[in-house]
């Protein structure tokens, strides 16, 4: 099976709490959470049991589940890489990422490493400079190939991550005309009830 992953804030009692969303074609779950990372996408209970494709934004606490296969949404990648194109005109290896995303893949890696060298320890403060934004990028592009790449190799894999996100859209929306959630209570049984009735459109 192939389920898509996201989370998303919203105001609870006036403090942010994070809807944590799987699903699928046929099939919403929504659930609420203080939390935003493992723990949080652990009470929803789905991937902790999930053996399948998860198609994921790449955000840390998905890497914490090994029982399934990753992919990486490409759609995200491509938003920063148009980031890092607008603002860092040097940066060629983004541009050449962009039209050849899949293919000679390592060689641009290897350009995109020539034009950000890691930074070296200074003298003023103990240790190595903090990364850029740019080198972080390089680094998940580098490590996470097999993920990014997944729906080159199984056509199933969709190449981006909307499925999750067009089932929390109502969510950003409700959080932008109604402020917040009154209760945790409250905002699970909301959840609830557009899990089935997300499900139920899905349906038919």
């Amino acid at each position: 099976g192939l389920i898509h992953c996201d989370e998303t804030g919203t105001r609870v009692d006036g403090k942010t709490w994070w809807v944590h969303n799987a699903s699928d074609a046929l099939f919403t779950f929504l659930s609420i959470n203080p939390k935003r990372g493992w723990l949080g996408i652990n009470d929803a209970g789905i991937l902790p049991e999930f053996h399948g494709i998860t198609v994921h934004d790449c955000w840390g606490s998905y890497w914490k589940y090994s029982d399934f296969i990753h992919a990486i949404c490409c759609a995200h990648l491509l938003r920063e890489l148009n980031g890092i194109e607008e603002n860092h005109s040097e940066q060629t290896w983004a541009k050449e990422f962009k039209k050849l995303l899949g293919k000679r893949y390592d060689e641009i890696i290897q350009q995109a490493y020539e034009e950000n060298p890691l930074p070296e320890s200074t003298d003023t403060k103990r240790g190595r400079k903090k990364k850029t934004k740019v080198l972080y990028l390089v680094g998940r592009l580098e490590n996470y190939k097999e993920s990014i790449c997944l729906f080159i190799k199984n056509l199933c894999v969709p190449f981006d991550n909307n499925q999750a996100e067009r089932d929390l859209r109502m969510i950003k929306v409700k959080t932008k005309v109604s402020g917040c959630f009154r209760s945790e209570e409250g905002a699970q049984e909301y959840l609830t009830i557009m899990s089935y009735i997300e499900t139920a459109h899905k349906h038919g």
